[in-house]
């Protein structure tokens, strides 16, 4: 029988539940999945994604999982985040480069005021399906459509033939993707991280009130700073050639729509395993999170970092079974979780999972996602978010892992560099009333351009008093 290279994968250090493929998911239950209709026609998009480039390389994956492994010694700290799900018609320059001048900016602030070296990830160049709560909705006349999943799976449009599954999207998904990458390649690669030209990163908008001041004390300190040390090289003859800034950028999304994902994996012969190389990290949502489930089979065959969201219903057990499988041979940067338990049930639900987590000697970085448990309805019925309850959970998760001798590694965001109005509160955001101004979203509401950089100096602040704590 001829065996191929890559199926050998399987019996070597990476491997410990049996033969896997890309494609073994097929035979375990998968949730979230779109009614795609006839299988030739996903199987054609399959193959036509099988015939395209990988989008990112296993080295910037492999270096992403250092500095994963970083963060949760203490070492670095992950800023994750961007929009709950892409839409094609943002994938435009002017976007693309006001969703990263604004990580960026917050990578500064968390940097500069929290003394350590920041990670940023966009939630960008693939995420471009959500889970829902719900198959159909009204379409605003008394007939049910099909839920919109995202770009991928059908259009935004509630009508019977916006909302139909098209395996065709994933193609356009792709593409968009690879445009979004090949941008932020480009200004990465021009020096748009480059601290020294921190004039491109100018506020705009809302962000321009009392957090925006405080942003420009910190950008003219580090300006005045940089040209201190610029003139002493000089004097010096010194040939230094560093450039401060921001040099390595990261994208991630949720690897929901499985035959996507499969497509895109490839073994990488220099590494010896598979990578998905359709982006860096990928992770894995509350409502796939199952030991026996789809989502866990595909992840535990591939080499890139896995996030892994936990919801308020999760069950410890189950959660450590989750991470064996996905991680068996414990390696560091490999798994992270991301909680998202709330404001209201943080206290009563983390201090649990940390110490189960703990107890069992697995390697994770913990990170926290103060978005998915706060949303609520506000009085017109519309979802919302507090800002009050971001900030709140924030907060509570880094004295729960203080107190237990955890490390909090990072955030994960849902937001947006646009001025909406989709999250209450902060000191220049909405209320119930005006909310609807520009409500903007999609799917979950996104913290606004100023929310976002305020919430980067509350992140700033809980890093600074809890390396006040470990010194004193």
């Amino acid at each position: 029988m001829n065996i191929r290279p890559e199926s050998l994968y399987n019996t070597n250090k990476y491997s410990a539940f049996g033969l896997w493929q890309p494609h073994t998911w097929r035979d375990f239950e998968a949730q979230q999945q779109p009614n795609w209709g006839a299988a030739e026609t996903l199987q054609l998009a399959g193959e036509q994604l099988k015939g395209l480039p990988g989008l990112v390389g296993a080295a910037e994956i492999e270096a992403l999982k250092q500095y994963l492994a970083d963060a949760a010694l203490g070492r670095r700290f992950i800023l994750q985040g961007g929009d709950c799900a892409e839409r094609f018609q943002d994938c435009r320059e002017d976007v693309i480069r006001r969703k990263l001048q604004i990580l960026l900016q917050m990578a500064l602030v968390i940097g500069f005021a929290g003394r350590k070296p920041i990670v940023p990830i966009g939630r960008m160049a693939g995420q471009y399906a959500k889970p829902r709560s719900v198959d159909v909705e009204d379409d605003g006349s008394g007939s049910l459509v099909p839920i919109f999943r995202g770009e991928s799976v059908n259009g935004y449009a509630p009508t019977p033939s916006s909302r139909k599954a098209d395996p065709s999207r994933l193609l356009q998904a792709y593409h968009s993707s690879s445009a979004t990458l090949n941008f932020i390649r480009l200004l990465m690669g021009s020096g748009f991280g480059d601290l020294r030209q921190m004039d491109h990163w100018e506020l705009l908008g809302s962000s321009k009130g009392a957090y925006g001041k405080r942003f420009e004390q910190i950008t003219q300190g580090l300006k005045d700073a940089l040209e201190f040390i610029s003139s002493c090289s000089q004097e010096a003859g010194s040939a230094s050639s560093a450039v401060p800034g921001f040099k390595d950028f990261f994208v991630s999304h949720e690897a929901l729509l499985l035959p996507y994902e499969e497509s895109l994996t490839r073994f990488v012969p220099e590494m010896g395993r598979f990578y998905n190389l359709s982006t860096h990290m990928v992770w894995i949502g509350d409502r796939t999170r199952r030991a026996d489930g789809a989502h866990v089979e595909y992840c535990r065959g591939i080499g890139n970092p896995v996030g892994v969201k936990i919801g308020s219903d999760v069950d410890c057990v189950d959660l450590l079974n989750v991470i064996s499988k996905i991680n068996p041979h414990n390696e560091i940067g490999k798994v992270s979780l991301i909680t998202r338990l709330g404001a209201r049930d943080v206290r009563r639900l983390l201090p649990d999972l940390v110490k189960a987590v703990r107890q069992s000697g697995i390697h994770v970085t913990w990170i926290v996602d103060p978005m998915h448990g706060n949303t609520v309805r506000a009085s017109d019925g519309r979802k919302t978010r507090r800002f009050e309850d971001i900030v709140s959970e924030v907060k509570d998760t880094f004295d729960i892992h203080y107190g237990l001798g955890s490390v909090l590694g990072g955030v994960h965001l849902e937001m947006t560099a646009d001025d909406v109005t989709e999250c209450t509160g902060g000191v220049a955001g909405p209320d119930d009333t005006t909310l609807a101004t520009r409500y903007e979203t999609w799917c979950d509401p996104r913290l606004n351009r100023a929310q976002s950089l305020e919430l980067a100096f509350h992140v700033a602040a809980c890093l600074r008093s809890e390396q006040t704590r470990i010194l004193n």
